[in-house]
């Protein structure tokens, strides 16, 4: 029998965010709540959003998403927005 080792990606969450989850979030806890798009609850998803729309956002969706996580989470703000 061969063991095969699964490694994760060190930004990879132990806890994943299920469906379930994501559904009991109130809309503050996302960046754009009308749309329940970006959830920013903890600090690893604000991360996870700054990328995500740094890779596939628009620009107002940028801004929108850099807006909120720097309410949120300024000390990741100030080192990771797409707009800065």
């Amino acid at each position: 029998m061969v063991k095969v080792r699964i490694r994760r990606s060190r930004h990879h969450s132990p806890h994943p965010l299920t469906t379930t989850a994501r559904n009991r979030l109130p809309n503050s806890a996302f960046a754009i709540p009308e749309r329940r798009a970006y959830p920013i609850h903890n600090a690893s998803h604000a991360r996870n959003a700054l990328s995500r729309v740094s890779a596939f956002g628009s620009l107002s969706e940028k801004r929108r998403v850099c807006v909120a996580v720097q309410r949120r989470f300024p000390s990741i703000h100030a080192k990771s927005c797409p707009m800065h």
